[in-house]
């Protein structure tokens, strides 16, 4: 594999120049200046600018096989069905924007735009030596994403699988009910206790206050339900966990309710491996799903 450039939009907008699986020098953070609409307020044509600005200045007039972007959605063929989080991008083809953006730049890559929570599969695959594996990874952070490598058929949006019938569970940003994120997700716990903020839940749960303890076991045994899920479909294997609320977990509690939920002794081997969240492993697996992608 060759040179690429990888670009995700997970915390802030950061890109990167990989050879074969090793970042080159430091990542680009985009700096919002004080004149500079955010994301959420830019139409997509202004996003793909964006983009192609970042991956213009990280290009350096060097020659590059491919370029990956993370974006946060359901994304087929570079085509956004749906986006959450950044809900103007509905319906958006940004990859022949970003591709047409960069035409008018003189950068002449092939573009593949990903769903954000793959390429951080695939960065984590890379980095630690699991490319000849499937691997499955978990988001916790403002909505929880679901991420796999190697890339499979199906719309994968794990944030959202159903893990409650309680139909008072409306807190999800999609609306819909039971969900996942509508538990986990820090948003979702922001709308749940409006009288206290994610942390302090946390920090009273530890200080007995049942109210919280009763829901920290609540967000605990969601992931496990949603894993367990997984696990009965696709099979056990290693999950990773990143995200800014992967601080929260209890591995010990979580390996518990999961326990209770997954009995048949072929899907009992399964691992988790907690993450600090780092742009550059999801800007490497933006990089790696271009370069796999230009070479196929």
């Amino acid at each position: 594999m060759g040179r690429t450039i990888g670009i995700t939009t997970a915390e802030d907008i950061a890109t990167g120049l990989v050879d074969g699986h090793q970042l080159v020098g430091k990542l680009r953070i985009y700096e919002q200046g004080a004149d500079d609409e955010p994301l959420l307020s830019l139409p997509p044509e202004g996003i793909a600018q964006r983009f192609a600005d970042e991956i213009q200045a990280v290009a350096a007039g060097r020659t590059v096989d491919a370029i990956g972007i993370g974006l946060p959605g359901i994304i087929n063929c570079g085509f956004i069905e749906e986006s959450p989080n950044l809900r103007q991008l509905k319906g958006a083809h940004m990859q022949n924007m970003v591709a047409e953006a960069l035409r008018n730049r003189g950068v002449t890559a092939p573009v593949y735009v990903y769903n954000d929570a793959d390429v951080l599969a695939a960065g984590l695959a890379a980095t630690h030596g699991n490319l000849d594996r499937f691997i499955r990874v978990w988001t916790l952070g403002m909505g929880i994403g679901f991420g796999v490598y190697p890339r499979r058929e199906g719309v994968w949006e794990g944030g959202h699988v159903v893990v409650s019938l309680d139909p008072r569970e409306r807190y999800c940003g999609c609306g819909g009910v039971g969900h996942l994120e509508g538990i986990m997700g820090q948003r979702a716990m922001r709308l749940r206790f409006l009288d206290m903020e994610p942390d302090e839940v946390f920090e009273n749960a530890q200080k007995r206050d049942q109210r919280c303890v009763e829901f920290v076991k609540l967000w605990h045994r969601a992931l496990a339900a949603a894993t367990a899920n997984s696990i009965h479909l696709a099979g056990p294997g290693k999950f990773f966990i990143s995200g800014f609320n992967a601080r929260r977990l209890d591995i010990n509690l979580l390996h518990q309710y999961l326990h209770e939920m997954v009995k048949m002794s072929p899907l009992q081997s399964y691992v988790f491996e907690v993450v600090p969240s780092s742009d550059v492993n999801s800007v490497i697996g933006a990089a790696v799903s271009a370069g796999q992608n230009a070479a196929a």
